[in-house]
């Protein structure tokens, strides 16, 4: 059995690149992501709204929203990340970085911030416990009233991208008769169906606002859209943004959004 430090610790060396820091921005494909995902964060901030984002990776959220003026708190897991987000503060940010995980938010009060992003650890989760003790403390410090961002990965997604375009359709230890695949440390990413996780989240004391597929078929179509103009890939956000909240569309996007309010 993997102890939590195994567990921790192949995350660490497998963020230790530094190459998280250039993931969102690296192309046009890429940037549909951060593009989709800030859009629907701007549609619930309000001024002085302090927010926490869980899993801060290299900063990408949580700097570009202290550039704005927010107050931030940061919590990450990799010191490799940590190094790397701390190098973009400016003297103007309030920004607080903290390392940890998302099991424990014991540093953070209850009721705490405006607006909760999780946008990282449940790709990491590996039994159930651990994913719904996740979800708990996020709500648990959010305020009432206040947001809940949780992204995760989609089974059908991972099929398509891992399974399908780099050959393990044969390696049927990944994945079960209906080709869910098995949450394994060692394979670093897990997954969900939308409906299950929905399912989960029903549990919990919060209003479902939306479930957003952030980057939609971006990822499946990557050289076609980086092959496009800007003219054409700004017909093509379009296409994105009016298009990313069906649910016969959501399904084979990579990263979907689970968007709450906590009650």
């Amino acid at each position: 059995m993997i102890t939590d430090n195994t567990k921790y610790q192949i995350l660490k060396d497998y963020y230790s690149t530094g190459d998280e820091d250039k993931r969102l921005q690296k192309d046009k494909a890429h940037q549909v992501e951060f593009l989709t995902t800030t859009r629907y964060i701007d549609k619930n901030l309000k001024p002085n709204d302090k927010i926490l984002e869980i899993g801060a990776g290299t900063g990408s959220y949580s700097i570009y929203y202290a550039k704005k003026k927010y107050q931030v708190s940061a919590l990450e897991l990799v010191p490799e990340n940590i190094k790397i987000l701390k190098s973009k503060i400016t003297e103007d940010m309030n920004i607080d970085v903290k390392e940890g995980t998302a099991l424990d938010l014991s540093s953070y009060e209850d009721n705490s911030f405006d607006m909760t992003l999780v946008l990282g650890p449940l790709y990491h989760l590996y039994t159930e416990s651990d994913k719904k003790k996740a979800i708990e403390e996020a709500i648990r410090v959010t305020k009432p009233g206040g947001y809940l961002y949780i992204a995760y990965l989609t089974n059908d997604s991972i099929m398509l991208s891992y399974a399908l375009k780099k050959h393990h359709l044969l390696d049927q230890d990944l994945f079960d008769e209906n080709y869910k695949f098995y949450d394994k440390p060692e394979e670093i990413f897990t997954s969900f169906h939308i409906e299950d996780f929905n399912k989960i989240m029903e549990e919990y004391p919060l209003d479902h606002i939306t479930t957003v597929a952030t980057d939609g078929l971006s990822p499946a179509l990557r050289d076609y859209v980086n092959d496009l103009s800007d003219e054409e890939f700004k017909v093509w956000l379009d296409y994105h943004y009016k298009s990313c909240e069906r649910k016969d569309l959501s399904g084979y996007s990579s990263h979907v959004l689970y968007i709450g309010r906590k009650k």
